[in-house]
């Protein structure tokens, strides 16, 4: 009996391993993050998101702000190179200013991150973790866009001597219950960290989760959904399992667990994520008149003119154009594309492969400079003005891209058109640092 009771024992405890082992995709860390009182001056938006203007004012004006940390030559008159090592030393140099400051302090315990944010659009809810640079490699993380090299080298440059990553990638996953039922107990039970609204008017709240049990659940849903899909954040994917790599080439040996093998990521299941259409407007009609171009799209489109407030594409397969002050509605003819492509039945590649391309000769969307992105937060009006203008000739809507569309592509292996998801929540820099030496 007593032997029994041993072998099983030992069973349980081996399985416990390897399950564990197989498990650790995600994990808690200790973030640093800001002080309290000074959270809603710290976090900031994504620096690319910044206008000239409003980027000198917040740097000018909010000597908090996490944009001294990315851009620390702000006063200086002589300005490095872009992603040079000196730059990059600086940034590294003012980030550990912000520590020794105690503007950015280390959480004691490791935790996983819930965060909520509240618009006029909904409120999201996710939560933040750090998730294994293998897995990317693996296929477990799966992507629907492709990554340029020059990029991703510059972005591993920037992790290796910045040494954290102070915006996640987003993920998004299938619903899964256990981790749903968490997020609803810990947001409408427990008191929020952080909770402060921006001037853009969104509301971000923030609690930690240090249970232990709580976060093997949180760990244990994603090991039972098997996969994830990125919905934002390709190339800090890519960079940090390039840096993965490289560490782990300087070291005789790692035992994986390493910080530097992971990056942080945010989770929200597919109901709390929300996808933005990218429309495309383009630059001339390829020496054509208004009125020959509407001839070549009856071709292979339904077009109708329909007023202003009938703009905005109601439904998957259903296109509108701009042009001439005037808007139109474009549906494609039946079999015009295949249904059953991942790729081929997306509204961006079906306006590709029946307009920008034949009609246009714009074949490359990435190195065409005659097609302009414009992602669907934008006003309809500003579109109107920059075609009434002339900057541009002409402006297409498109619906957005579903989730279900998205994790199609992911799945099949293939890529989505340049610019096809503009994906919300956005997530604050600065907000939750995950800092390889410290975390």
């Amino acid at each position: 009996m007593t032997f029994f009771f041993a072998v099983n024992f030992l069973f349980i405890v081996l399985t416990s391993k390897k399950i564990t082992s197989i498990m650790a995709t995600i994990k808690a860390f200790k973030a640093i993050r800001p002080v309290t009182d000074k959270v809603h001056l710290i976090a900031s938006r994504s620096v690319d998101t910044y206008s000239r203007q409003e980027l000198n004012a917040e740097l000018t004006y909010n000597p908090f702000s996490f944009l001294h940390v990315i851009k620390p030559e702000f006063n200086e008159n002589i300005k490095s190179k872009p992603n040079s090592k000196p730059l990059l030393q600086k940034i590294k140099i003012t980030y550990n200013k912000y520590i020794h400051e105690k503007l950015l302090i280390n959480d004691d315990q490791p935790s996983i991150y819930v965060y909520q944010q509240i618009s006029d659009k909904g409120t999201f809810t996710g939560f933040i973790a750090c998730v294994s640079a293998d897995d990317y490699t693996s296929g477990k993380i799966k992507i629907h866009e492709q990554t340029l090299s020059e990029k991703e080298e510059k972005l591993k440059q920037y992790l290796e001597i910045c040494d954290f990553n102070a915006e996640p990638v987003c993920f998004g996953h299938d619903n899964e219950p256990e981790i749903e039922s968490i997020l609803i107990h810990t947001t409408q039970t427990v008191q929020p960290c952080y909770d402060f609204t921006t001037n853009d008017k969104l509301r971000h709240r923030i609690w930690p989760i240090s249970d232990e049990a709580q976060i093997a659940k949180i760990v244990t849903g994603i090991h039972h959904l098997g996969k994830v899909y990125i919905a934002d954040g390709h190339h800090r994917s890519a960079s940090s399992t390039r840096l993965a790599d490289w560490k782990r080439k300087q070291l005789k040996s790692f035992t994986g667990e390493e910080n530097f093998n992971y990056f942080m990521g945010i989770f929200f299941s597919e109901k709390q994520l929300k996808i933005v259409e990218f429309n495309r407007m383009v630059k001339d009609l390829n020496g054509l008149s208004s009125e020959e171009f509407l001839s070549a799209l009856r071709k292979t489109f339904n077009v109708k003119k329909i007023h202003v407030d009938e703009c905005k594409p109601k439904q998957v397969h259903q296109l509108t154009l701009y042009i001439n002050r005037c808007w139109y509605a474009l549906e494609p003819l039946a079999n015009s594309f295949d249904e059953n492509d991942a790729v081929g039945c997306l509204d961006a590649q079906i306006l590709s492969d029946l307009v920008l391309s034949p009609i246009l000769k714009i074949h490359d969307l990435r190195t065409d400079n005659r097609v302009h992105f414009v992602p669907g937060v934008k006003p309809i009006y500003e579109l109107e003005m920059q075609v009434d203008s002339g900057k541009f000739a002409a402006a297409f809507l498109l619906f957005p891209v579903t989730m279900q569309q998205l994790k199609n592509v992911a799945d099949s292996g293939k890529i989505m058109p340049p610019k096809s998801t503009w994906v919300e929540p956005k997530l604050r820099s600065g907000l939750i640092i995950y800092d390889f030496e410290k975390s």
